[in-house]
């Protein structure tokens, strides 16, 4: 398991430099053949994570949140079956994986993530909460 660690950056400052600072990737040892890779983008108003997962079907994934953890996780079972003239021949197929990140409850609103599954494409967006988003300049009024 690794751990990511939060840098510290003046007040001015509040975004991440990169989604690493805010989420703690936990896998197992070893399991990194079966597990799809992230993409991680930061936009003004949310994080998107885009996971190249092609050859599921959209029920077959589970997204949730639980204490202040995204849980992803997916399973896909296939059964093909070939009869020929003196026999049977059975092909079985079983694929999944599971992902999880920890997420910052002061800069992720989590009742509002989203999700979508497209051409192999699971995007799961992050909204984050409206006291980090970035403020308009004000100009004050010198009497």
């Amino acid at each position: 398991m690794k751990t990511l660690v939060r840098r510290h950056r003046p007040i001015w400052n509040e975004f991440p430099l990169s989604f690493d600072g805010l989420l703690n990737d936990m896998r197992p040892a070893g399991s990194d053949s079966s597990v799809p890779a992230v993409n991680i983008k930061e936009m003004d108003t949310q994080f998107e994570l885009e996971l190249s997962v092609p050859g599921f079907d959209k029920s077959d994934f589970n997204v949730r949140v639980e204490n202040q953890k995204l849980l992803i996780s997916a399973e896909s079972k296939t059964e093909n079956e070939k009869e020929m003239e003196n026999y049977t021949r059975r092909e079985f197929g079983y694929h999944s994986f599971q992902r999880s990140f920890a997420l910052p409850k002061e800069i992720i609103n989590e009742e509002a993530i989203d999700a979508k599954y497209e051409a192999g494409i699971l995007k799961v967006m992050l909204p984050k909460r409206t006291e980090v988003l970035p403020k308009e300049p004000k100009n004050i009024v010198i009497s």
